[in-house]
């Protein structure tokens, strides 16, 4: 597959009193938004995630459409994926392959680009040659290999992945498995850190491989080591700490709207999160149509987007890159930039 450019995407920039400044980096503004509601040639067709390379290219998957998707000096192209429900392509070229619900992109500090598979049960990687190699999962849903090779081991619709802050681990939302899985980029070793298999909250200071989950949706680490947990139908944000004891440390499982401290706040089928340098949690507030931060030192759980006049539909990724966030706002077809 050749690489396919889409025209120059111009960023556009909107500030109102009530939020943050907000540019647009692929897509439209809604009306009333303030900006101009454009149509442009190939849009994207409900992106999920995004992350960035060192040579700041953005990294952009497709859920429905399929696709994966390359931004760079404004220009997006389409380097793989035809749309297509299926898995072929590994051990080629990134441009012959195909997927069946990615959920989100990781890259990791050698640029390795790592992309959860959901519903082929797996993560393909695509290495600095445009060689595309599948790393976890058989293709089979299943649970088995904890201790062993993860191109062995079997998962049950990975949802996020996320590479930790220093580039060794990435860590697996094992959805259906309700487990967390941690999977060491040296030696392809996969183990369980969160969840035994089973459905149900988590009691506060529990060993977190003990414990059950509802059902953990994203996961991403901190600079200081500790994992946190999101459970799209649990409705909360629970984090593992370095002990490997379990918390829960916002929401309580009831579906709201709510901003508040620790258990006072209220998600509604929160999906995706990321973790900034000074170790604040964003969530993208799937069902509320929001964008929720997590202050550790806190507890408390506040609204940056989505509120105002700049109106979200669904949004599904989150990554912080640079001091900035970016927002994949998923069913409005578009991605944003906070400031």
């Amino acid at each position: 597959m050749k690489l396919i450019p889409t025209i120059l995407l111009a960023s556009i920039v909107l500030t109102t009193a009530a939020e943050p400044k907000v540019t647009l980096i692929d897509g439209s503004w809604n009306p009333g938004e303030g900006g101009p509601v454009t149509t442009r040639p190939n849009p994207l067709h409900r992106p999920f995630g995004v992350d960035f390379d060192s040579k700041g290219r953005m990294w952009i998957v497709e859920l429905e459409g399929g696709r994966v998707h390359r931004l760079a000096n404004g220009v997006r192209s389409h380097v793989s994926g035809d749309g297509s429900k299926s898995y072929k392509g590994d051990g080629g070229p990134l441009g012959q392959a195909t997927f069946n619900g990615m959920h989100n992109v990781a890259v990791g500090p050698d640029d390795s680009v790592y992309i959860s598979d959901s519903w082929n049960h797996c993560i393909r990687k695509i290495d600095s040659d445009g060689q595309i190699t599948t790393i976890a999962g058989t293709g089979k849903p299943g649970f088995s290999g904890d201790g062993g090779q993860a191109a062995m081991a079997q998962f049950n619709y990975i949802m996020c992945i996320t590479v930790t802050p220093k580039g060794d681990k990435l860590h697996i939302a094992d959805l259906k498995n309700r487990r967390i899985r941690e999977l060491d980029l040296k030696t392809g070793i996969v183990k369980t850190i969160a969840g035994n298999g089973k459905r149900g909250i988590p009691k506060d200071g529990t060993k977190a491989t003990e414990a059950p989950l509802v059902d953990p949706r994203a996961v991403c680490a901190d600079t200081a080591g500790n994992v946190y947990v999101l459970e799209r139908g649990g409705n909360a944000l629970r984090v593992v700490r370095k002990d490997g004891r379990i918390y829960t440390v916002a929401g309580n499982g009831e579906k709201g709207r709510a901003d508040g401290i620790g258990i006072e706040a209220r998600f509604h089928g929160p999906k995706h999160i990321c973790a900034d340098p000074d170790g604040n949690i964003y969530v993208a507030d799937d069902v509320n149509h929001l964008i929720r931060k997590f202050d550790p030192k806190t507890g408390a759980v506040t609204t940056v987007l989505g509120r105002g006049k700049i109106k979200l539909k669904q949004p599904h990724g989150v990554t912080w890159e640079k001091g900035k966030l970016y927002v994949v706002d998923s069913s409005n077809n578009r991605i944003l930039r906070v400031e």
